[in-house]
Formats: C-alpha cells, sequence, structure tokens
C-alpha cells in the first residue's frame, strides 16, 4: 500500500542479528546476496507466529509498522505443514519499527470486535496517519499509524465471499483503490479484483476483475504498486492443477486506473511445493520492479526478483536466507527505506518441529541483475 505498554513482547526489542554466509550459486543459479542481515522482529518459545502477508504492512519514512498471527506450536508429533495448535488461542499482533527495521517493538493489534458495520463515509484516506487494515471480508482503519484502530467494517462487495488481504493506494482525500480476493463461482477460491471509491467510501462504483476465473487452482492475494505514470501492477499468486500441481507468479497491468486488466508476464515461473507462496512487489527508487516470496522446495528460501523494464521481463532470481527446518516459511512483505536498504519480513523456523518465528531481513539492492 502506499502513502503509506507495558507488554510482555516489548522484550524482543532488542534484536539479534547475524550476517548471511557467503556462499556461491545454488543448483537452480539463484545467487546469495551476501550482505543481507537477520534479525528476529518476534520469537518466544512455544509459540507460533507466522503470515504477515495476511496481515498488511505500512510505512511513514522509518517507521514501519507490519501485521502476523500469534498461537502455540502443536505437539511435535502433529502432521501437517502449518504445526499451529488449533484448539489454542490466536491472535492477531503488530510490530513497530522506528529505525527501519533494526528494532522492533510487538504488541497486541487491538482490532475491535463485534458485528460489522457500513464503512464509513468521512474518513479522508490522506490524512498523515492513516492505515487500513483488510481482513476476510470487513476492514479496520487507523487514523493514528495502528496504535488504535475503528471497525469492523464490511468491505464493499462482501457478497463475493471475500478471502481479504491488506493491498490498497491512496489516490486522493476521497480517493482509494482497493485490492481484494474473492471465492470463484464454484465457491473455492479464488480470483482477484480490485474495487475503487472516489468519494470517501460513500460509493464503490469501480469493479473489475483481474485476470479470468482460474478453472483449476487460484488466483489471490493481490501485490499492487502504482507506476509513475499512472498505471497499475499487480503480482498474484498462481496455482494451476491441470495436470499436476504448478505454483508461479503472475502479474497483470492496467493502463485505465484499474478499470481493466491485461497479462504482462510471469515473473517467477515455478514457487515450488506445498501450495507455493505469495508475493509481494514494491517500486524501487531507482525505477525497477521488486518482488520478493518464499520457495517452499529444499533448500527452502527467501528469494527476490528484479524488473528494469516496467514489469515485461524479469532477472535472474537471487536468495535472502536459505536451509529453513521446514517448508512452513515466507509470506513476506517487503519495503524500501529512506537509505535505499530494503526490509524483507517473514516467518521462518531454524529447525524442525520448531517454533517459527517473525524474522526481518535487511538488505541492499544488487546492481545488475
Amino acid at each position: 500500500m502506499t502513502h503509506p505498554r507495558g507488554c510482555p513482547w516489548l522484550g524482543f526489542a532488542l534484536l539479534i542479528a547475524m550476517a548471511t554466509p557467503v556462499a556461491a550459486m545454488t543448483n537452480d543459479t539463484a545467487v546469495t546476496i551476501e550482505t543481507a542481515q537477520h534479525l528476529k522482529v518476534f520469537y518466544e518459545k512455544g509459540r507460533f507466529a507466522g503470515w504477515p502477508a495476511n496481515n498488511g504492512i505500512w510505512q511513514w519514512g522509518n517507521e514501519i509498522v507490519v501485521g502476523f498471527n500469534l498461537g502455540y506450536l502443536a505437539p511435535p508429533a502433529q502432521q501437517g505443514l502449518h504445526q499451529i495448535d488449533p484448539g489454542r488461542p490466536q491472535r492477531p499482533m503488530l510490530a513497530r519499527s522506528l529505525d527501519g527495521g533494526e528494532t522492533w517493538s510487538v504488541f497486541p493489534a487491538g482490532y475491535p470486535e463485534g458485528e460489522p458495520k457500513p464503512f464509513p463515509t468521512d474518513i479522508a484516506f490522506d490524512a498523515p496517519g492513516f492505515a487500513l487494515n483488510a481482513r476476510g471480508d470487513t476492514a479496520f482503519i487507523s487514523p493514528d499509524r495502528g496504535r488504535t484502530w475503528q471497525g469492523p467494517f464490511r468491505l464493499p462487495f462482501a457478497d463475493l465471499h471475500l478471502r481479504a488481504r491488506t493491498d490498497y493506494h491512496v489516490l486522493g482525500s476521497q480517493d482509494l483503490i482497493l485490492f481484494l480476493t474473492a471465492q470463484k463461482t464454484n465457491d473455492r477460491e479464488g480470483r482477484p479484483f480490485c474495487a475503487r471509491t472516489r468519494t470517501g467510501g460513500r460509493y464503490w462504483n469501480q469493479f473489475a476483475w483481474i485476470g479470468p476465473e482460474p478453472h483449476g487452482g487460484y488466483s489471490i492475494m493481490p501485490s499492487s504498486t502504482r507506476m509513475p505514470n499512472g498505471d497499475f501492477l499487480v503480482a498474484l499468486r498462481r496455482r494451476d492443477n491441470d495436470p499436476r500441481e504448478h505454483n508461479f507468479i503472475e502479474l497483470f497491468r492496467s493502463r485505465d486506473g484499474g478499470l481493466s486488466w491485461q497479462w504482462l508476464a510471469h515473473p517467477v515461473e515455478d514457487t515450488g511445493g506445498h501450495s507455493g507462496n505469495p508475493p509481494t512487489m514494491i517500486h524501487l527508487a531507482d525505477g525497477r520492479l521488486c518482488i520478493t516470496y518464499a520457495n517452499r522446495n529444499e533448500p527452502r528460501t527467501i528469494r527476490a526478483v528484479f524488473s528494469s523494464d516496467e514489469g515485461a521481463t524479469w532477472g535472474q532470481e537471487y536468495v535472502l536466507r536459505r536451509g529453513a527446518g521446514e517448508p512452513d516459511i515466507g509470506y513476506t512483505r517487503t519495503v524500501q527505506r529512506p537509505d535505499g536498504r530494503l526490509v524483507t519480513i517473514y516467518y521462518w523456523l531454524d529447525e524442525p518441529r520448531s517454533e517459527r518465528f517473525i524474522t526481518a531481513t535487511i538488505w541492499s539492492v544488487p546492481k545488475n541483475n
């Protein structure tokens, strides 16, 4: 998106930094970012912290806020990809950094509960502290950079059975475009679309599907950017089940403010097994595009790709981190700091059947790709 306490987790503000080991090319020709620095944003014994891509990231210069889910680690014998205990409480959390991701404080998100209300019609989207969080078919709005939240509010087109994640652009005081995912016509996930209001939320009178409905698999979790010429680009998590499972990242472009969308490229042809991983895409200060994501296949990596021609073609893959204890990793969110370095936040584990934790990798963009 653009415009953008006495709690037991504050002790994790003191973070441990480690340098990525120097490595040669991996056997799939991806190149290691050798100067990447990894910081633990949240770790607690016996806990499962995950899925930043489901929750949102917001940035105001060096102030970064990111969301994640927190639950409890299931017993080691439990099978399945996500080793989170379904019988114990889970809650949304936020982590805040005031120094570009170097240190963090972590606290409960504090989203209000209750019956969803109509979407408000009197909010200035371009207010200095505005932030929006989309969750399922509802939204929460903050006037103060995520310190307090109002809601829940019913998202537009909620009758499409939304599976919303947070992705939006503020285009003016009353002008906002949301990127969402709906159920397919067979009630399975999913198909992305965009919705736009130019009346401060009073009317949402622009709607457009992004690409055709997948016959098998899904197209979900849009990550968008607005180019300097006004074009929108959207990267999508794709899965095709015909004739076998194939997970990849797809890119669409709109030249008319989101009214229509045209296929542009496959930035990543294969994101590995275990249903792949969602992309997060940003427009860099040097004009390039960057997509980060996880590949859950061995050697279980966090990766990045770049485009120098507004998304038409994409270069080789880079590895930010490798060697997770299991495939259950990723769901990245990435921002660029004022000094040009990137901050990529995701969930990770070091050993099999061990705690999932939230981590930030701070890294520099390679000069050539």
